[in-house]
């Protein structure tokens, strides 16, 4: 059985460590990073307990049982965990065998005594998962967890508790989610696994886990015990057979409210939010960032109740598809009033009761996506995190420790991020998808032999996914208030009824550093044989084993295709190597097409296309500013305000008609443009 130490704190004194230290993952090569507590030390737990006694949770006849159990196909974690149906999740043992396999993974020398954070984005199935995790938490050792009221915890918290609580003493995390999957018996259902960074699992873990459910052969468990009251917080006391376990059940919204405040200036948030023009709608989708909205945007900044919707957590998501984004966000898309394809609503600027919001944002199922809207203004991820790295000096979280040290992106996100960097004289990395990867960079201080530091450290993914060291996982909530703040510094001493709006500082940015037009086309649950078709067809290109066809134009208008290939990526921290990442069709000029197969879905596969070319600023144009005070405005050219998809549609055409996706799969148009 394979064992994979992960930083154990208590292991770690014992051995005298010091704080942000490193243990080598047996058999791997790999090493697993814990980086100190960096934020407001925590409250004492009787002040989160509300003075509450600890209740005993035990029954006559509980025991602690090995059950025996067979294998179960299918348990391989994706790109952030494993994604099925509910039902499938529902069939006997899935969860037991598969939570098993994890802390087969850990070793018993690791679980003994550990701390445990055990919570979800509360979609259907997610408290009984929660009280089953509970159980086999006693039976395999664990000596306490961390659980939020109502098994309800988004994942950067999850990421956030790990890291901070109690001097960051937690071991690891069980995550129960699909994220922006859909919600319902007869919907998604997802488990993952986070380690003692914050960070989901890394691949060596993963991997681990995957081999573990192919041979596993029993799980242990607690029986008849009754369910940890999770209604409210307090301290409980689970036993059986011997066994005895503390549940710390807990409003993490509070944890998450101070690290808010170390990160933002919230009173200047706040000056924003009660101009006279300026309006705002942001949507928690009925998932689980809406208490931690309420709770730093409502009670901490001020904003007005009718600016927060949607935040009472579902179990179906309110029968919403919980992805923010241009087609599964309808309401706040025409509230903001734009199109599903991000232009301006034809009606737009007909006379109304009350003006358009000024700014528009929404998270998804666990919130740790963001969608940015300005009004009539849609701004993708990738330039999201552009603007934000440009800002980055004007954020306490940042200025504090000195600047931004490095960015890092997804390989299928557009590229407006790397200008900046260029700018700031930072390095840029290129990642596969999955925000392990930037955890490694984050922590790479920490690593024993180290010489390098990337953090502070902004990173992102163009599947809506923003975030920085402050936790390692992208975190919905953390973006708006980047935006937020950005908006802020801009209308700092601005006389009202001149409000500088998201479309201002974006064309700004444009006008500064270029654009990158970037545009995603989903085709979504395509069979697993087509998926595979598809990649199998251009993967030939890329090896050289079909002919790439450089001699002619693909489409109308598009310019010749370069090359085809596949990315691999080569970890600067550990040296370890990620293949099959994405096909990419690189073409004259600098513009290029990404396909890749989505490891986030339940059912069949969903193809990606990415699509990306850059125009520079104008010729002349100065420099852009250094990073300090508030950047200038200035004025974009007529080129960079073209519509997205009108700029884009000649290389979308050429990467069309390359894949052969339309004959392949019989698909004609994408289920969603992003």
């Amino acid at each position: 059985m394979l064992s994979l130490v992960l930083c154990l704190a208590a292991a770690g004194a014992a051995a005298g460590a010091p704080r942000g230290w490193s243990v080598p993952v047996r058999g791997t090569g790999h090493a697993f990073v814990r980086a100190p507590a960096r934020f407001a030390p925590r409250r004492p737990l009787s002040a989160l307990r509300g003075g509450a006694s600890v209740v005993a949770v035990a029954a006559n006849g509980a025991s602690v049982e090995t059950v025996a159990t067979l294998p179960i196909d299918g348990q391989r974690p994706g790109t952030s965990g494993v994604r099925k149906r509910t039902a499938v999740f529902m069939e006997p043992n899935y969860v037991e065998n598969l939570v098993q396999a994890f802390f087969d993974t850990l070793g018993a020398d690791a679980l003994a005594g550990s701390t445990l954070v055990v919570g979800g984005d509360g979609r259907f199935f997610c408290a009984e998962a929660a009280q089953t995790v509970l159980r086999m938490a006693l039976a395999n050792g664990v000596g306490r967890c961390w659980v939020g009221v109502g098994g309800l915890i988004a994942t950067p918290a999850v990421s956030a508790l790990i890291r901070e609580r109690d001097g960051g003493s937690a071991l690891c995390g069980v995550v129960l989610t699909a994220s922006h999957n859909p919600g319902g018996a007869d919907k998604d259902f997802g488990l993952k696994f986070n380690v003692a960074n914050g960070g989901p699992a890394p691949e060596p873990v993963t991997d681990a886990v995957y081999e573990r459910t192919r041979t596993l052969r029993e799980y242990r468990i607690a029986v008849g015990t009754p369910d940890v009251d999770l209604s409210a917080p307090g301290a409980r006391v689970l036993s059986a057979g011997g066994y005895s376990m503390a549940v710390e059940v807990l409003d993490t919204t509070a944890d998450y409210a101070q690290l808010a405040q170390a990160c933002f200036d919230l009173p200047a948030i706040g000056a924003l939010v009660k101009r006279a023009d300026f309006r705002m709608v942001i949507d928690a989708m009925h998932g689980a960032a809406g208490p931690y909205l309420l709770a730093v945007l409502g009670a901490l900044v001020g904003c007005p109740e009718d600016s927060l919707v949607n935040c009472t957590p579902l179990p179906d998501f309110g029968g919403v598809h919980p992805d923010p984004n241009l087609t599964y966000a309808p309401e706040l898309v025409r509230a903001l009033g734009l199109t599903r394809d991000g232009t301006p609503a034809d009606d737009a600027d007909a006379p109304r009761e009350r003006p358009l919001p000024a700014f528009g944002a929404a998270c998804d199922g666990d919130g740790d996506r963001n969608m940015i809207l300005g009004e009539r203004f849609f701004v993708t991820p990738s330039d999201s995190l552009a603007v934000i790295a440009a800002h980055a000096h004007l954020l306490p979280q940042f200025e504090r420790q000195g600047g931004l040290r490095a960015v890092a992106r997804s390989m299928p996100t557009g590229g407006a991020v790397d200008r900046v960097a260029a700018a700031l004289g930072i390095p840029c990395f290129e990642t596969p998808s999955g925000w392990k990867f930037f955890g490694n960079l984050m922590d790479a201080h920490l690593r024993v032999g180290s010489s390098v530091r990337y953090s502070p450290l902004l990173c992102g993914e163009e599947s809506f996914g923003t975030g920085s060291d402050h936790v390692r996982e992208k975190d919905g909530v953390w973006a708006i208030l980047a935006w937020l703040s950005i908006l802020a510094a801009h209308n700092r001493g601005v006389a009202e009824g001149s409000l500088v709006t998201v479309a201002q500082i974006v064309s700004s940015h444009w006008a500064t550093y270029g654009r990158n037009f970037y545009t995603r086309h989903d085709y979504e649950e395509v069979s697993a044989e087509q998926g595979a078709a598809l990649v199998s067809r251009l993967q030939a290109m890329a090896s050289g084993a079909a002919p790439v066809p450089t001699d002619r134009p693909l489409a109308p208008g598009a310019p010749l295709l370069e090359s085809v290939d596949e990315f691999e990526y080569t970890d600067p921290t550990d040296g370890s190597v990620s293949r099959n990442q994405g096909i990419r069709c690189l073409f004259h000029g600098g513009a290029r097409a990404v396909f890749r197969l989505s490891g986030t879905g339940s059912v069949g596969a969903t193809v990606r296309l990415y699509v990306e070319k850059f125009v520079p600023p104008p010729s002349g144009a100065p420099p852009p500013p250094p990073p300090v005070g508030t950047p200038p405005l200035r004025e974009a050219s007529a080129e960079l305000l073209e519509p997205t998809q009108r700029a884009l549609a000649p290389v979308v055409q050429a990467a069309l008609a390359l894949s052969q996706l339309r004959e392949i799969t019989g698909r004609q148009a994408p289920d969603v443009v992003t």
